[in-house]
């Protein structure tokens, strides 16, 4: 039966290789060269708070380069990948045999309903996982010159951080979490609704679904965050501003979080010295300019007779107990999210074979 099973699975296999020889070609063809733009920018010798600037650099160039396509497109395609085999791998794989009619022949022979369905949930699920993860690893090997940025401070293009929802999502061990789940949801829907075409808009239906639901409310609850406040001053990143009528209305939002590279920045918002949240800008900063200045606006001076400007603004709300509040998940807390996450799409994929199993026995 084993051997059976593979031998049906041939075309699935074929596209599978073909797929990851032509990915291995293209990474391949253009990664030596990225190695070499990462050391001929001197980012291999470079020691400290010297990187960042060269890190900006070589980041910056790459958004004006094949490199940034090639990021993107390989990036596109591990995104996709559990999906186009949930879809052709897992919902006609019942579906099919039902619409076709050939069930009544291959569950009435000698090898049962539960061995049939058994072999072929191993053989698909385990390809499907080995595919996606190929995939990821490749890319991981060649984006090492743009991680290695990363580290060194850069957030400019294609250089995020690892907790941002695409390299999330594309790297370490999620991506053989969503493949299994995606195929055992497409034979799962396609045992339910016994058409192929309908189980595999349902499939992607759910799975998209899915996608989108956990970056945005699953994952940053999977660890209680942790939450620090910071002088204002000390956000260079961050931008202020003013809004409504005269500038009452304060804005301040953190972009990096000071000690914490690589963090997940997952709220932040300015407070008052007691620590509660703070919506208006302070009488006496109102007519400091929170926002861009115009050439030589930082040395104009205010009604109170302070310099105006961002930097200005900054040490006007500190002067009046102002700080911000930031709520992150550490860099260090990655593996831990990622093997949460994978644990919770493989146990959802077992939970959807289990129900294949129980369908697959009641089925005429």
């Amino acid at each position: 039966m084993i051997r059976f099973g593979m031998l049906q699975f041939r075309i699935q296999a074929i596209t599978a290789a073909v797929t990851l020889a032509a990915f291995t070609i293209l990474l391949a063809a253009t990664g030596p060269h990225l190695a070499s733009m990462y050391a001929a920018d001197g980012l291999d010798s470079c020691h400290g708070s010297s990187c960042l600037s060269m890190a900006t650099y070589f980041t910056a160039s790459l958004a004006r380069s094949p490199y940034n396509v090639v990021f993107l497109l390989s990036t596109g395609i591990i995104l996709l990948a559990p999906a186009v085999i949930g879809l052709f791998w897992g919902a006609p794989l019942i579906a099919r045999e039902l619409e076709t009619g050939t069930a009544t022949l291959a569950w009435n022979q000698s090898v049962t309903r539960t061995r049939w369905l058994a072999v072929k949930l191993v053989i698909g699920g385990l390809t499907a996982m080995a595919v996606t993860e190929a995939l990821c690893l490749m890319q991981t090997w060649w984006a090492v010159p743009i991680s290695q940025a990363v580290a060194d401070g850069s957030g400019v293009g294609v250089a995020q951080s690892r907790f941002s929802q695409l390299n999330f999502a594309t790297h370490g061990i999620t991506p053989l979490g969503y493949a299994a789940f995606a195929f055992a949801l497409g034979v799962a829907a396609g045992a339910l609704i016994r058409r192929t075409v309908p189980a595999m808009a349902v499939t992607l239906a759910i799975f998209a679904a899915l996608q989108v639901a956990m970056p945005l409310w699953v994952r940053p609850n999977l660890a209680p965050p942790d939450r620090t406040v910071v002088p204002v001053t000390s956000l260079g990143a961050a931008i202020p501003s003013e809004t409504g009528a005269g500038g009452t209305i304060l804005t301040f939002y953190a972009i990096t979080i000071p000690g914490q590279p690589g963090a997940w920045l997952l709220s932040s918002g300015p407070v008052n010295a007691a620590g509660q949240p703070v919506s208006a800008t302070p009488a006496a900063c109102i007519s400091v300019e929170g926002t861009s200045p115009s050439p030589g606006a930082n040395q104009a001076a205010s009604p109170q007779g302070a310099t105006t400007g961002p930097v200005a603004f900054r040490g006007c709300l500190a002067s009046h107990g102002i700080r911000e509040a930031i709520t992150y998940q550490p860099a260090s807390r990655y593996w831990r999210f990622q093997l949460t996450e994978t644990a919770i799409y493989l146990a959802l994929a077992l939970a959807l074979a289990g129900y294949c199993f129980r369908r697959l026995r009641r089925l005429s």
